[in-house]
């Protein structure tokens, strides 16, 4: 039976697609048994888990500041700080005998109502910890030439180290100096009225309205 091991390369951001994606480069090595050459591959239905380690990384004071919201107070973190599910995906994988690399997207959102996008918008730079926890079927030919099926083991696991700077990017992509937020629909039209009646030729000028009739202003608490 093939024996795989499995190691990200890479993660870049995807242009022009439908909506922001990343994709993660994974090298699959097939290791050859004692004694014996390693077996055809003939394709593999790879099924991934993408998880998010956040407790394996340090904070600066404003980060720690800007996930507040998801773990609390930092002096209470090790007991809020927990593996959480980022995405699950999948991949068809072509054949191959001792080694191949296939591209695994990972679908994205700037909805910050999203736990993902709060963790990965507070952090300034450095890398994100992943664990990817791998699954999927193998089908392969054996010494005899018979077609095979394997499932791959649940073990089978690898870390990455993923760089703050491609989701940033990825974001500027596709939302170049911009982000969204999703609000209660009766709020929108709320806004909507008030955007006619205000005259405000778009939704940037009619919120800047809003915090200027309320005095306040970015970093600055409310007059009262």
């Amino acid at each position: 039976m093939p024996d795989l091991s499995f190691h990200v390369e890479s993660a870049q951001a995807v242009r022009y697609a439908a909506s922001p994606l990343l994709t993660l480069r994974v090298v699959i090595r097939q290791n050859a048994p004692p004694g014996g050459a390693p077996s055809e591959i003939q394709s593999i239905a790879l099924q991934c888990q993408v998880r998010l380690e956040p407790g394996l990384r340090r904070y600066s004071p404003g980060e720690q500041e800007k996930l507040y919201e998801l773990f609390g107070e930092p002096r209470r973190w090790g007991q809020t700080v927990r593996s959480t599910l980022w995405v699950n995906t999948s991949a068809a994988v072509p054949g191959f005998i001792e080694q191949t690399s296939v591209d695994m997207p990972v679908p994205c959102t700037f909805d910050f109502n999203i736990a993902q996008t709060k963790y990965f918008h507070a952090l300034e730079d450095g890398m994100a910890p992943l664990c990817l926890l791998f699954s999927g079927t193998v089908f392969y030919h054996d010494a005899e030439g018979s077609l095979r099926i394997q499932q791959i083991p649940w073990e089978k696991e690898a870390s990455f180290q993923f760089p703050v700077r491609v989701w940033k990017e990825m974001m500027d992509l596709y939302y170049p100096n911009t982000a969204w937020l999703c609000v209660h629909r009766d709020l929108l039209d709320r806004l909507a009225q008030f955007k006619v009646q205000n005259g405000s030729p778009s939704w940037d000028h009619a919120l800047e309205s809003l915090l200027s009739a309320t005095n306040m202003t970015i970093g600055a608490e409310v007059s009262p």
